[in-house]
């Protein structure tokens, strides 16, 4: 069953880097999925076993970057500090190839501001319109990981320095960077990416959401397909299926 938590039950009592609830069937192993969309969840639970994953209503900061995985990883570190137990955050978005993975990471705002008819306009005369929706799903628990092929992020001095000098200890060590951080600062975040191609056509179809209008998939935009259809082919399925056979092990 899905059950959002209320602040009162997010209360607790802090155990060094962990926070254990002090109501005995809220302990800091359920895994908290940070959506306001209990249909995510609902997803979740197709992929996890029952009674692994809860809803967990809270506004992390989104920063900005030119990819999902950092953005994804930053609200996993202010979840998990928030809730004080595993934690599951995800970014997705619609990555058109001719555009330079335009709106990419940027995909809500730009629905919001200018919608989806205006990036069908914009990608209409392009020679090339491959696209992809894609998902990154990032895992916070507060403990390290064993090395597999899913990739780690250990955290983002660039990302760190714009929030500010309070969280420029615990946000070191960009993917890539010769910096590092004191290691019990460090908050390492599992990544999951999924991702479903496809390309850019007229708007078609009654269903979905977003930019599923506009998003063909062999042969069907997603807002053509059954809701059975389009799970089966989500971008956010494929990540979970990742996260689920690791989390199994975990």
């Amino acid at each position: 069953m899905i059950e959002a938590l209320t602040a009162s039950q997010r209360s607790g009592v802090i155990d060094g880097d962990r926070r254990l609830f002090v109501d005995g069937d809220r302990s800091g192993d359920m895994l908290r999925y940070v959506t306001t969309n209990a249909g995510k969840v609902r997803e979740a639970e197709t992929y996890l076993a029952d009674g692994t994953v809860r809803q967990l209503d809270f506004d992390y900061a989104e920063i900005q970057a030119d990819s999902l995985a950092p953005i994804a990883a930053r609200g996993a570190r202010e979840a998990y500090r928030e809730a004080g137990g595993p934690v599951l955050v995800d970014d997705a978005g619609l990555f058109i190839e001719a555009l330079d993975g335009f709106p990419g990471p940027y995909s809500s705002y730009v629905e919001t501001t200018l919608g989806i008819d205006r990036v069908w306009e914009v990608a209409r005369d392009l020679e090339n319109r491959r696209a992809a929706f894609r998902c990154t799903l990032a895992y916070c628990d507060g403990d390290d990981f064993a090395a597999t092929p899913d990739p780690i992020d250990r955290g983002d001095r660039s990302a760190a320095a714009a929030a500010g000098p309070a969280r420029d200890s615990d946000e070191a060590s960009a993917e890539g960077s010769t910096e590092s951080a004191t290691p019990t600062n460090v908050l390492p975040v599992k990544l999951f990416q999924g991702a479903v191609p496809g390309r850019i056509v007229a708007p078609r179809g009654d269903g979905g959401f977003g930019y599923d209008p506009i998003f063909e998939h062999d042969g069907e935009t997603l807002a053509e397909m059954s809701t059975a259809a389009k799970n089966a082919v989500s971008h956010r399925g494929r990540a979970f299926e990742k996260f689920a056979e690791w989390y199994a092990d975990r």
